[in-house]
C-alpha cells in the first residue's frame, strides 16, 4: 500500500492514504488508527500522544522530547506492511427522525424539485441510504456521515442559514450530518431528531462515533414530543439506539 507522510510542525505528522473519499480509503485510516491505539496501550510506540483520524489521512501527535517522526515512521511502517484490520467493534446506530413537519424540513420541497422527485421520494432515498459515520468535526459531536443515496446528491446551498435549530438534519453532496448545536450552517435540512448529539451529562458526551453505521428511523410529531422530552430530562435509554 502507498501511503504519504506530511510533516505537521515539530510534535505531528500525517500519513496520508489517498487523495478521494471512499469506504475503503476512511476504512484504512480507522485501521491504523485502531492498530495505533493497540500498540500504544501494549506499551509500544512510546511518545505518540494521540492519533486523530479524517476521511482520507490519519494524524499522529507525538512528544518531542520522547520520540520523532524519525523514529515513528518506520514503526508505523511496518504496522501497515503487516496488514491493516479493522477489528474493533461496529456499531449499528438508529436515528429516529421526524421529516413531516415544514419547520423540520423548510428544503424538502426544494430539495424534490431539484432533484425531480416527490417530498415522500425524497424522504424514501434518504432512509434507504446506507450510512456510515467517517469522522467527526466543525464543532463537538457533528458528524460526517457518508453514503447519501446519489440521487440526492446537492451542492451546499448558495446563501447559508446564520442560525440552524439543534439537532436538524442535513444533506449536501454525498453526506448527511445533524447539528449537535444551534449554528450557521449551509446543508439542506430535512428533517429532526430528537436525540441529542452531545450532552456532557452523559459519561461519553458525544453520541457518534467514527466507523458508526447509521440507519435513519421516520417518526411522527407525536413520537418525536415524547423521545425530546426524555431526551431532554435524561430519562432516555440510549442503549436502545445501538447495537453491536
Amino acid at each position: 500500500m502507498s501511503v504519504r507522510y506530511l510533516s505537521c510542525g515539530d510534535t505531528a505528522f500525517t500519513v496520508e492514504f489517498g487523495n478521494e473519499i471512499s469506504p475503503g480509503i476512511n476504512g484504512q485510516v480507522m485501521a491504523l488508527h485502531g492498530a495505533i491505539g493497540m500498540a500504544k496501550a501494549g506499551g509500544e510506540l512510546d511518545g505518540v500522544v494521540e492519533t486523530v483520524p479524517t476521511m482520507r489521512s490519519l494524524m499522529v501527535t507525538y512528544d518531542p522530547l520522547t520520540t520523532s517522526r524519525a523514529e515513528l515512521q518506520p514503526r508505523i511502517d511496518a504496522l501497515i506492511a503487516g496488514g491493516l484490520s479493522a477489528g474493533g467493534t461496529t456499531r449499528q446506530v438508529r436515528i429516529p427522525c421526524c421529516y413531516d413537519d415544514p419547520d423540520f424540513a423548510p428544503d424538502l420541497a426544494e430539495v424534490a424539485e431539484r432533484t425531480k422527485k416527490t417530498p415522500e421520494e425524497v424522504i424514501a432515498a434518504h432512509l434507504g441510504s446506507a450510512f456510515k459515520v467517517y469522522v467527526l468535526g466543525f464543532m463537538p459531536g457533528l458528524a460526517y456521515i457518508a453514503g447519501l443515496e446519489p440521487s440526492l446528491y446537492l451542492p451546499r446551498r448558495s446563501q447559508p442559514r446564520v442560525r440552524l435549530p439543534r439537532s436538524s438534519v442535513a444533506i449536501a453532496m454525498d453526506m448527511t450530518t445533524i447539528y449537535p448545536f444551534e449554528s450557521p450552517g449551509g446543508w439542506h435540512l430535512l428533517g429532526r431528531t430528537p436525540l441529542l448529539m452531545f450532552d456532557q451529562r452523559r459519561e461519553q458526551p458525544v453520541f457518534l462515533a467514527p466507523g458508526d453505521h447509521l440507519t435513519f428511523e421516520r417518526i411522527d410529531r407525536a413520537t418525536y414530543d415524547a423521545i425530546a422530552a426524555q431526551a431532554e430530562a435524561g430519562t432516555l435509554d440510549w442503549s436502545t439506539l445501538v447495537t453491536t
